[in-house]
């Protein structure tokens, strides 16, 4: 390598700097913000469609839904509400100390949120197994002797369907913050550009807030 290309080489802005479309770093930020905070308001609107749908049938069945909220486990729920919470203080303590350039602190802390999104699942499952064995399932699979009025196959698809689109999400946020901290591992984040952990961590609190959501109006109804 001749000394003008490795001075060129030694000139390339680091990989964490800004595309060659954008003018400047503050306009590609702006942009991937923008573009994030609309993904968001999709996944708002796909969750206000079922809580519409909800709405509906509980208006139709409103002695029906109240009974079968009442076979839900709340202990779980409230277990799993606490959890969420919790995990959205973690990764929010992971932002901050990217922020002040203490990546090992904010692997440690998007690790924990990770760790309570795998608790969360874990106590989901535990609620699934035992719908399953007790027959509360959706549509006509529904078998639950202890509930047999009109409607209550309808509450379990609601919950089976909405908890479960959740689940999903719980399970994509997973990914995004597992790649996140594997890239603020490697050093490719940092005090000056962490953008992709702000925006990991803004999805992370959808999860948790359409949660928020959901744990009032199957459990405690």
């Amino acid at each position: 390598m001749s000394s003008s290309e490795g001075h060129a080489h030694a000139a390339r802005p680091p990989r964490w700097y800004h595309a060659h479309h954008f003018d400047n770093i503050e306009t590609q930020n702006h942009a991937v913000r923008l573009g994030m905070w609309l993904f968001l308001g999709t996944e708002v609107l796909l969750f206000a469609g079922l809580f519409l749908g909800y709405t509906v049938y509980r208006w139709l069945y409103p002695q029906t839904f109240h009974l079968a909220s009442r076979h839900l486990d709340l202990s779980l729920g409230t277990l799993n509400t606490v959890i969420l919470i919790t995990s959205s203080f973690t990764v929010v303590l992971g932002y901050n100390a990217i922020q002040r350039g203490n990546s090992k602190a904010c692997v440690r802390w998007l690790a924990v949120t990770i760790l309570c999104a795998l608790g969360f699942l874990v106590v989901k499952s535990f609620e699934y197994r035992h719908k399953f064995h007790e027959g509360m399932l959706p549509g006509k699979f529904y078998s639950y002797e202890g509930l047999q009025l009109p409607g209550a196959n309808i509450f379990y698809a609601v919950y089976f369907l909405a908890t479960g689109l959740h689940a999903f999400h719980v399970i994509v946020g997973m990914s995004i913050l597992a790649w996140v901290m594997f890239r603020v591992k490697k050093g490719l984040y940092n005090a000056e550009y962490h953008v992709p952990v702000e925006l990991g961590g803004l999805y992370w609190h959808l999860v948790d807030l359409i949660w928020i959501f959901l744990f009032p109006l199957l459990y405690l109804i």
